[in-house]
């Protein structure tokens, strides 16, 4: 597949998918965080965890606030990431604490510590969709692409989606797309081969 046909299918997929989370009643979909959170929270890594990049939602994403209030409560180092030029950086940030909006509408810590990518334990990564091979397409600017290399082999990676987000049929991808190790969705945890 050439690289223009890579950006057509993907498009092609975004634009399936966010229109079927954005059709999602507002109720259902916090109700669908919540077992989402659950079930987060139930993984054995997360339970081992002192360190987790979460990510802000915005938007129909699936609500992450909750989420990350538990795993402060649980004495987890909780950073976000901020995007500085092509790149995220992670950086502390617990729920109450200032943050400033992006250009497409996710908040970042506006203070915050940064946290080195080699000392996070799980990656909880945003995603338009994904697949059951771990495969996923995120909104086209490859930030997770260029951070996930500098996290440790055995850190988790983490797609928490719901489930309109979970795909039937391959995604497109090329040799850059990386995938994730776990996928969590309201009705199930799907393990993958990196």
């Amino acid at each position: 597949m050439s690289s223009g046909d890579l950006k057509n299918a993907k498009r092609d997929v975004r634009r399936r998918v966010l229109a079927a989370r954005d059709a999602m009643d507002a109720g259902a979909r916090a109700r669908a965080g919540a077992e989402v959170t659950t079930r987060v929270l139930a993984l054995p890594e997360i339970e081992k965890a002192s360190t987790v990049l979460a990510f802000s939602s915005f938007g129909s994403e699936l609500p992450m606030l909750p989420m990350i209030e538990a795993l402060v409560a649980r004495d987890v180092l909780v950073g976000l990431p901020v995007i500085t030029g092509t790149e995220i950086e992670a950086r502390t940030w617990r729920p109450g604490e200032a943050t400033t909006a992006t250009s497409f509408g996710a908040e970042e810590p506006a203070d915050g510590m940064a946290i080195e990518p080699w000392s996070i334990d799980v990656i909880l990564t945003p995603a338009v969709a994904v697949d059951r091979a771990g495969r996923r397409v995120g909104y086209g600017g490859g930030f997770y692409d260029r951070f996930l290399p500098h996290t440790r082999k055995d850190a988790l990676r983490v797609a928490v989606v719901l489930a309109e987000q979970l795909v039937h049929e391959d995604l497109p991808a090329g040799a850059f797309d990386l995938r994730v190790d776990a996928i969590v969705t309201p009705e199930e945890v799907i393990r993958c081969a990196r």
